[in-house]
């Protein structure tokens, strides 16, 4: 598990949440009833027989039995839900059960080493291996596995680092017990066959015991800190990176950072777009931003946030729009003359129709200031104002004149760029009166000339009808022109 959790499916896609509950209290309540009665049995035995060995297997189990308890209590803290007081969930409970259950572990390695020291050089002890003796050990062996099998399966299914601890410890109890057997039969062996040293085997056996505390202990102690710690699962950051690098529209990844709080993952990121994006575009790119780091981190919980940056290809008129956008103002039709070497910059900005000429003239002030200090090659600004429209408009009536449509068809063939002219409306709104037309015209034209083109058109349209109040024309490729 450990670091390779990052990359399965979590449970909080796969299971719900009572399921989780339910099942990860259930085996955690097993195993303090299994604790509970191998701890008793242990300690009668070792007492029995004097051996340190059991003995020190009976403190280990005592202090699996309090670890047990503490990981029934972290799993059912673990999986409340957030709150006002605790916004990324009570999930640190379990690492934090985790990180007691390594303290109580070292605590256990040092009584044994001293034990042992003692009945090795300065206070020996006769054991007396007894069948029962035996007969707790083995059954202590077979609990411990079915205990680790149990645990192990439902830590796995449900990324918990609390279940993930008592079943390391159970799968190393297994051979710590059958470090154990093997001395009580050494000591045997030693009587029958008048061999001395073999009367140590017990304390070295618990010496051995002592060994796979203190490997177990620091297997958890590295976990456990680092989750406490919120070190970021090795190989996760790189990979998110690489993920986020492909989703289109990106400058730049600036900040990945990486916590994980029980079973759950949290995920930050800072990343730098294009500055004259717009509000919604930047939403999209932040969605799909999400997406990539799920494909990693599947659930976690992300937080996105965007960067204006200028873009390597910024021209002029980019920058322009970027101070515009920076004011969330809309500019459009942007010009740049270079005359005599000085730039002169037009421009139209729409303001809010309901907005009186000295407090829009000086939004345009205000604006024409800031373009000058990001732009300061430009000489001169001028901006024509627009309304830009907050009313809907109620249209009287439609009206058919023929002599007007066959005017302005006429006026459409003077362009050899036109091709035809086709669904053409005269309407009056508001006592005023307005035409729109569709132009279909070659597929290959560059755009710059389209709109040349209806600019021209518009002009002489109100010039042969100057009772035009507004002309709008819509453009059609040749291969497209009836959408």
């Amino acid at each position: 598990m450990g670091g390779d959790n990052a990359f399965m499916p979590q449970a909080h896609l796969l299971y719900g949440p009572k399921s989780m509950r339910a099942e990860k209290r259930s085996v955690a309540g097993r195993s303090v009833l299994a604790s509970v009665a191998i701890t008793t049995l242990k300690v009668i035995v070792g007492v029995s027989t004097g051996s340190l060995g059991i003995l020190s297997e009976a403190a280990h189990s005592a202090l699996d039995l309090i670890a047990s308890l503490i990981t029934l209590f972290s799993v059912q803290v673990s999986d409340k839900p957030a709150d006002a007081d605790h916004q990324y969930g009570h999930g640190k409970v379990e690492n934090f059960s985790a990180f007691i259950e390594t303290g109580l572990l070292l605590l256990t390695c040092v009584w044994i080493v001293y034990e042992a020291i003692n009945r090795l050089f300065f206070h020996h002890v006769d054991i007396e291996p007894t069948i029962a003796a035996f007969l707790v050990m083995f059954f202590s062996m077979v609990l411990d596995y079915w205990r680790s099998r149990a645990l192990g399966k439902i830590a796995e299914k449900y990324d918990s680092q609390a279940l993930e601890a008592d079943a390391l410890h159970y799968s190393t109890d297994i051979w710590s017990s059958g470090v154990v057997v093997a001395g009580l039969l050494l000591v045997i062996v030693g009587r029958k066959a008048g061999v001395g040293w073999l009367r140590d085997a017990d304390p070295i056996a618990a010496l051995f015991v002592a060994g796979v505390v203190v490997y177990v202990s620091s297997r958890l102690a590295r976990k456990t800190v680092d989750a406490l710690l919120d070190a970021a699962p090795t190989g996760v950051r790189n990979r998110i990176i690489a993920a986020v690098r492909n989703v289109e529209g990106l400058l730049e990844v600036d900040r990945v950072r990486i916590r994980r709080a029980g079973n759950r993952y949290f995920a930050d990121l800072s990343i730098g777009m294009a500055r004259n994006v717009t509000f919604q575009h930047s939403e999209r790119v932040a969605d799909a931003v999400t997406a990539a780091v799920h494909k990693v981190l599947p659930d976690a919980d992300v937080v996105v946030h965007s960067i204006p940056r200028a873009a390597y290809t910024e021209n002029i008129f980019d920058r322009v729009r970027a101070v515009a956008t920076q004011h969330n103002y809309n500019v459009h039709d942007v010009s740049v003359q270079n005359l005599h070497g000085r730039l002169h910059v037009e421009q139209h900005l729409e303001l809010d129709e309901h907005l009186k000429l000295k407090d829009a003239h000086d939004h345009v002030t205000l604006l024409e200031s800031e373009i000058r200090k990001e732009v300061p090659e430009i000489s001169s600004i001028l901006t024509h104002i627009e309304s830009e429209p907050a009313t809907i408009e109620k249209g009287d009536e439609i009206l058919r004149d023929a002599g007007l449509e066959k005017t302005l068809k006429k006026i459409a063939t003077e362009f050899p760029e036109i091709l035809d002219v086709h669904d053409l409306a005269v309407k009056r709104v508001g006592g005023k009166l307005y035409v729109s037309c569709h132009c279909t015209l070659p597929d290959e034209l560059p755009l710059s000339r389209v709109h040349d083109i209806s600019t021209e058109l518009e002009i002489r349209f109100k010039q042969a009808a100057p009772e035009l109040f507004r002309v709008l024309i819509h453009p059609e490729p040749r291969t497209d022109n009836r959408r």
